[in-house]
């Protein structure tokens, strides 16, 4: 039966190729495939006779990696068709070798592994590493930022050329300093073997890389990782443990309720102002309050950070089925429907009343809208806007009315109707009630502060500017706006 003998070359020269793998090489009749030429051994080889065909042009003529290996591994098993084949491969075929793991991946054509010798070996001696204290060995044509775990020994093999230095490089400045210290490995264990450090931001500059250059990225500490979520979670758990801060240690879920609350409408202010760098900071804020909550869930041994994580990524898949499932969608209100629907499924159960579920502690109108557009969701609601407008006329002359009558209550009442029907009218315009009365509270302190200040320049108190004076100033600061 037809098959594929897939042999390792090894790291280096003639002299790292084991006895019998030599001798079949040199004494073969089969063809002989190799993924590339560019390896110190095969010129070795060919001095002896053999003779091989490379892939080496499938590089030259194909877009990504990922093209490359499918295209190779395609070949080699349309010619073991035909007959059985050998093909090689630098270092160990079962070490980075994406093109075995697709020959081995089918059924239809044997494939038998027939070893070499791993460069790691020599890796590890070169660079005096030992690899029980945390080892990660990375492909540089194929790895995403969030496999890198920057705490272990960290190799990045298949640097090919200096594109793939330039990729490598990009994705590590993203977690670690341009200055941090790393190593280019060439030529492993071999005569040819080169070692050469650098700093980070200089990788695909100051060195030329070949098919037998790796990256080495020592461990770094921890606590430089600032930046990660993991680190975040540390630094709040420490605040919470023994010999932490006093402050946070007695914090609760209830106690911390309105410095969350007040963080939130930081964060909203910040927006408001297009701040992105103060949006930045009130995140981080929020963030650390979301942590600090969790923390405090897991030193009462309710729940954790992992906890809140896993519901949330849940119910973001649950709830989006058209990206996570075969649901077809073709507008942002079939993704609201569909979201209300995945929701209804979900709370339906727990909750009794179509408007449970608004938080208690919302501000009044923004309560109102929400209230409103619970009930309207289930055809409780107007017709046309002309007849909210109708309505709030209706609530205007009842005030009037409560006025006249004089009792505070009734006032009260009639007045937080005409609130809740302004409430319904900007729903109905898509308007967020609650951010437009915050945008004019912004307009009114701005102006006003306005007019504070040119009354200051005139030397006058506030208090001392006449009506019509003040109301000068507020038309100034309305055309500066």
């Amino acid at each position: 039966m037809n098959k594929i003998e897939v042999i390792g070359l090894g790291a280096g020269d003639l002299n790292q190729l084991p006895l019998g793998v030599y001798k079949k090489l040199v004494n073969t009749e089969k063809v002989v495939y190799t993924r590339t030429l560019d390896h110190p051994v095969i010129a070795d080889l060919k001095q002896e006779g053999v003779h091989f065909h490379s892939f080496d042009k499938v590089y030259e003529e194909t877009a990504d990696f990922s093209g490359v290996y499918e295209k190779i591994s395609a070949h080699l098993l349309d010619e073991a068709k035909e007959g059985s084949i050998i093909y090689t491969v630098p270092g160990h075929p079962m070490l980075a070798e994406q093109t075995v793991q697709l020959l081995l991946e089918q059924q239809e054509i044997p494939v038998e592994i027939l070893g070499g010798q791993s460069y790691l070996d020599a890796l590890f001696t070169s660079l005096g590493i030992d690899p029980i204290d945390g080892f990660q060995f990375v492909d540089g044509t194929s790895f995403e930022r969030r496999q890198l775990n920057y705490e272990q020994h960290l190799v990045f093999c298949q640097v090919y050329d200096s594109f793939i230095a330039s990729e490598v490089k990009l994705s590590l400045l993203e977690d670690l300093p341009p200055e941090y210290e790393v190593t280019i490995v060439e030529a492993a264990g071999t005569d040819r073997e080169k070692l050469t450090k650098l700093r980070l931001e200089d990788l695909d500059r100051s060195i030329e890389v070949n098919n037998l250059t790796s990256v080495y990225v020592p461990p770094i500490n921890h606590e430089q990782l600032s930046h990660r979520f993991t680190r975040l979670v540390e630094v709040i758990a420490a605040l919470r443990g023994p010999g932490g801060c006093p402050w946070d240690q007695k914090q609760t879920h209830e106690s911390l309720r309105a410095h969350t609350i007040e963080e939130v409408y930081e964060l909203i202010d910040a927006i408001d102002q297009e701040d992105d760098e103060n949006i930045t900071e009130e995140l981080g804020d929020l963030l650390m309050h979301v942590v600090l909550h969790s923390q405090i869930g897991t030193d009462s041994g309710y729940f954790s950070i992992d906890d809140v994580i896993l519901s949330a990524t849940e119910k973001m898949i649950h709830r989006h089925p058209h990206v996570f499932g075969d649901v077809q969608v073709d507008s942002a209100d079939e993704v609201l429907t569909n979201w209300d629907a995945l929701k209804e499924q979900e709370k339906g159960k727990q909750r009794n009343s179509v408007l449970a579920g608004v938080p208690k502690h919302l501000p009044a109108l923004a309560k109102a809208a929400k209230i409103q557009q619970k009930a309207a969701k289930v055809g409780f609601d107007w017709a046309e806007v002309k007849d909210v407008w109708a309505k709030l006329e209706e609530e205007i002359k009842e005030v009037e009315e409560a006025i006249i009558s004089g009792k505070r209550e009734d006032i009260e009442d009639e007045f937080g109707d005409v609130l809740f029907v302004i409430a319904n009218l900007t729903r109905f315009y898509q308007i967020n009630a609650e951010v437009a009365l915050n945008r004019t509270n912004q307009k009114f302190t701005s102006r006003f502060t306005y007019v504070e200040q040119r009354t200051k320049e005139k030397g006058k108190r506030l208090e001392e500017a006449t009506l019509d004076e003040m109301e000068a100033y507020w038309q100034e600061a309305k055309e500066r706006e």
